[in-house]
């Protein structure tokens, strides 16, 4: 039985690793099994963003069985979510004030 994996654009955009796999060898990927194919995506996370192996809708048009998949996010909004939180926990002078410097 093969497995056929497609790479999805979430996963290119967040692990270095699969973006230059994409690039050599194109999105798609076939395997003797599901578990081969999660073992080569667990491969594919080792010190780089996590992606996983996620299974095809049933109606799904595409020709595959499952897809790699991560997600996708913005470190600066991350970041700014991080600052956000620990200021209203009180670290960083935990101090908030208006755009125009006045409190």
């Amino acid at each position: 039985m093969s497995v056929v994996v497609a790479v999805k654009p979430s996963a290119r955009k967040r692990n270095a690793k699969v973006g230059r796999l994409v690039a050599a060898e194109g999105t798609r990927h076939a395997f003797g099994s599901r578990a081969a194919a999660e073992r080569w995506a667990e491969s594919l996370s080792t010190g780089d963003g996590h992606v996983w192996i996620a299974a095809a809708h049933p109606a799904d048009d595409d020709d595959v069985d499952c897809y790699l998949v991560s997600r996708a996010t913005n470190a600066k909004l991350e970041a700014a979510y991080d600052k956000r939180r620990r200021r209203l926990r009180g670290g960083e002078g935990g101090k908030q004030q208006s755009l125009g410097g006045a409190e």
